[in-house]
């Protein structure tokens, strides 16, 4: 039923005994009673649980939207790696329908991957980006079974030792960034993770306690977590601290800045320094120390090199997981890949498993001259049997089992 309030026109629906006003917002008529037709006829579809068949879906598109929905909560380095992944899944997968795709496409853009050079795990991280667009479209579910992701080789990285850390250390301070060496000591003294350490703010060093706290971390059990610092850590953000005299809480340790060299002794200088940001990469310098230096290694080595220092320490395993920010189901995981640092710990393990025979006798000879802490001989058991009136046998429903060897 149409009628008017004022210019516009409105419109009254009954459906299923429930009366709905709505306004059309229009002065015509005639559009006002199409949009009658139209609420009436959505309020009969959803009432029988009928839906607009929609239109299908491309992978391109689906790709697309997936990104836009879940890049709000993503780091910039997460959403650059799903970008990358979905790039190279749009080239051969975008023109496809989302229905058209199935476990032997899949397992054919695999090997095509493989073929190009591409490794396992990058193969594996784009096959997450299809299951989770298909998941989304709830049609996972039905290939889930035919679908494997392919076996990866776990890096188990390397442990530096003496000499590769004093020629690293060295090949670091001949740099002209001025933050390089004051990170690789860090990384080496704290087991921070690269970008911790370039997230650090002054805020989070206590110079009272000695601590740093991890206030932003790629983990959650990561993320809070206070580490003592040493000497070496606790000195070199001393010296850190002289650069800035005048620094505010919220600045960043390692501040944004640029590097020059200037002056007779071509020495390096840094310029546009800005302390409200952090120092985006070290990569160049860190590359130029590894060249002067002819250590082969990762950033990520110098917090592998940490934990298999503090266990050949003897550190037990669950604190240096806190000083390292490892969840329960990780510690489990380096448990098994730091494993053979502990032989010496496990073998001093098993010793007290054996039974000193000869502090066994002195005990037993102790408690005949009235030490009541230790446990009755088999014999002394025997004994105090028979003057009860016992045979030293027991009576049960297995006749050979005797007192004796319920002793044991």
């Amino acid at each position: 039923m149409l009628y008017r309030r004022g210019n516009v026109w409105w419109y009254r629906v009954k459906f299923a005994g429930l009366l709905t006003r709505e306004s059309a917002k229009t002065n015509s008529k005639h559009i006002a009673r199409r949009a009658e037709h139209r609420r009436r006829r959505e309020l009969e579809e959803g009432y029988n649980g009928l839906s607009k068949r929609e239109a299908p879906l491309s992978f391109d598109e689906a790709v697309d939207r997936w990104l836009g929905a879940k890049s709000v909560g993503w780091s910039s380095k997460t959403l650059r790696s799903e970008q990358t992944s979905a790039a190279h899944l749009k080239s051969i997968l975008g023109r496809m329908f989302l229905g058209q795709i199935t476990p032997e496409i899949i397992s054919s853009y695999q090997r095509g991957r493989l073929n190009e050079g591409a490794s396992p795990k990058t193969i594996n991280l784009e096959l997450g980006t299809i299951r989770a667009v298909l998941r989304r479209h709830r049609l996972w579910a039905n290939l889930q079974p035919d679908v494997k992701m392919l076996p990866t080789v776990t890096d188990q990285g390397k442990a530096l030792s003496l000499t590769e850390e004093q020629l690293l250390l060295g090949a670091c301070t001949t740099s002209r960034s001025l933050a390089l060496l004051p990170a690789v000591v860090i990384a080496l003294n704290t087991g921070m993770r690269y970008r911790e350490i370039l997230n650090l703010r002054w805020q989070d060093i206590d110079s009272a306690k000695r601590t740093v706290v991890v206030s932003r971390s790629k983990t959650e059990a990561g993320t809070g977590r206070v580490i003592p610092l040493n000497d070496h850590a606790f000195t070199v953000l001393q010296l850190v601290a002289k650069r800035f005299p005048i620094r505010a809480p919220h600045h960043f340790v390692f501040a944004s800045e640029r590097y020059g060299v200037g002056g007779d002794n071509a020495s390096a200088h840094a310029y546009n320094v800005d302390a409200t940001a952090p120092l985006k990469s070290l990569k160049e310098a860190w590359e130029h120390a590894k060249r002067i230096s002819r250590v082969n290694c990762r950033f990520h080595d110098l917090r592998h090199t940490a934990a298999t220092r503090m266990l050949e320490g003897g550190a037990p395993l669950m604190v240096v997981a806190t000083v390292l920010g490892w969840s329960a189901s990780t510690a489990a995981r380096m448990a098994k890949r730091y494993g053979h640092i502990g032989n010496a710990a496990q073998v001093e393990a098993v010793r007290h498993l054996m039974v000193d025979r000869v502090s066994a006798k002195s005990a037993r000879r102790g408690h005949r001259k009235g030490h009541n802490d230790q446990a009755l001989t088999l014999s002394e058991h025997r004994k105090l049997l028979k003057l009860s009136g016992s045979s030293g046998w027991t009576r049960t429903s297995n006749p050979p089992v005797n007192s004796r060897m319920l002793c044991h």
